[in-house]
């Protein structure tokens, strides 16, 4: 019996009933709970303990996606979700990555399939001059920009060229032999303690800089200590980390003198922008990446809030050469006439991985149907929903804002204990239509309300202070 395969008639049959069934899920988002209320394990209970026999209709799938998996989803595009960060996907991403899936091709190599090398590296181009990036990181020069699954790859591949440079290439066949070292603020992302521990040095090898308690961004003078003070102990300063709008609050640490320093020691700057690099498309929002041009890599996620679907991480690199060096590994089934001449890109040596998808499709149908002005507006559709929700705070004397609020997320908390805003949150969240999450600023329990949805407009983001001032009312009743 031969397997039952899907010839391209019935492909598009059911490729139909798919995409009918994804616009129906996007009209009815706000109708549905933000979040599950579900215990865990329900989803679990409600399949069959066992993988089915024959063959099932699409219809079948379809109906158990409405029956068992959306009721027990998070809505993460739902108008009123405002946790974490946003991870945007829109239309137009998915219809690239419904042709990516279909192409099926395998671009390790330029020459496994040479048009996803070539988009890859003109997006990349493409997006550097949208966010006026340095001339340093287009492929026209040194640099040049690949697409990583996350920001946490970035991180991972900037500590690796990072830990070649400082050791001049003795770690490739050494491995790890002297005390490398890592510095970010208190307030970078966990990544960066991933990626360091993964490459052999320890939890330890990060030293972790006190911030401003005003700004919440990471202190030159600190750095500088911190560096002179392993320098002195005989340990070797590898990599700083810099945020552009840290996770908690979107605190912007001070590129140009952190670039000096780095300068000053010949220490690797990576500068990690996965969610606020987005903003600077808008010119006026670009102040945040002053100092860029010190960077040797830079990333950010339009995964996050730029409209294209998750993954999708734009790494760029001043100097291609050394992360190839880094990374490269030639087997000899890999070999061939176009990467042995030099002139094309294998961005196999620029990732983890050796197998890449062709990710640079679903950017390709982002930019082309929005337009720089199209994603433009977005973003700033996202400050102002942001600004406007920062005002509801400020004029409430129960409220108070946590930090400064340059993107679209807002930190804030009533003026009462940890438990009390623990508990607004949990009611608020309870209700069904909006979700938002909570950090710690300045060791206080702090909510946080991160704008983002395409579909977001100003009703769902007043409905949720609507909600907040109602929980807030009954929770400081006498």
């Amino acid at each position: 019996m031969s397997a039952p395969h899907m010839d391209p008639d019935e492909f598009r049959r059911a490729g139909h009933a798919v995409i009918d069934w994804i616009a129906d899920y996007w009209a009815t988002l706000e109708q549905r709970p933000v979040a599950p209320a579900d215990p865990p394990g329900t989803v679990a209970a409600a399949l069959p303990a066992s993988p089915p026999t024959a063959c099932e209709p699409v219809e079948a799938v379809l109906a158990d996606l409405d029956a068992i998996v959306v009721p027990g989803l998070t809505h993460w595009q739902h108008p009123g979700f405002f946790g974490y960060f946003p991870a945007n996907t829109s239309g137009p991403s998915l219809l690239g990555d419904l042709v990516s899936s279909g192409l099926g091709v395998q671009g390790m190599l330029w020459a496994s399939s040479p048009a996803c090398t070539e988009l890859e590296t003109v997006m990349m181009d493409w997006l550097a001059q949208l966010l006026d990036l340095p001339q340093r990181f287009r492929s026209s020069g040194s640099g040049g920009g690949v697409i990583q699954d996350s920001a946490s790859s970035a991180t991972l591949v900037a500590t690796l060229a990072a830990l070649h440079r400082a050791s001049g290439g003795r770690w490739r066949d050494a491995g790890i032999d002297r005390r490398y070292r890592a510095y970010t603020s208190v307030h970078g992302h966990s990544s960066i303690e991933k990626a360091v521990r993964i490459t052999g040095l320890g939890s330890d090898g990060v030293r972790p800089i006190e911030a401003d308690p005003e700004t919440l961004a990471l202190r030159p003078a600190a750095l500088r200590a911190a560096i002179e003070a392993d320098l002195a102990a005989g340990e070797i300063p590898a990599i700083v980390v810099a945020t552009i709008g840290t996770t908690s609050t979107t605190a912007i640490d001070p590129l140009p003198e952190i670039g000096a320093i780095c300068a000053e020691y010949g220490i690797w700057l990576h500068v990690d922008a996965a969610y606020a690099g987005a903003a600077a498309v808008c010119p006026e929002l670009r102040w945040s990446h002053a100092g860029l041009e010190y960077a040797d890599s830079y990333c950010f996620d339009p995964h996050k809030w730029l409209l294209t679907g998750f993954d999708c991480d734009a790494f760029w690199v001043a100097d291609r050469g050394e992360l190839v060096e880094a990374l490269t590994v030639l087997p000899e089934f890999l070999r061939n006439a176009a990467s042995e001449s030099g002139a094309v890109i294998d961005y196999r040596d620029w990732q983890v991985p050796l197998g890449r998808r062709f990710r640079a499709l679903k950017l390709w149908f982002v930019l082309r149907w929005y337009g720089a002005e199209g994603l433009r507006a977005h973003i700033r559709s996202g400050v102002a929903l942001a600004a406007r929700f920062a005002d509801r705070v400020r004029a409430d004397g129960r409220f108070e804002l946590a930090a400064a609020h340059p993107f679209s997320l807002v930190c804030f908390r009533l003026h009462a204990d940890d438990d009390t805003n623990a508990e607004l949150l949990a009611r608020v969240n309870g209700t069904g239509r909006v979700h938002l999450t909570h950090t710690r600023v300045a060791g206080r329990y702090t909510l946080r309300l991160a704008v983002g949805s395409p579909q977001t407009a100003e009703r769902h983001v007043d409905e949720a202070w609507e909600l907040l001032t109602a929980a807030a009312d009954n929770l400081l009743r006498p």
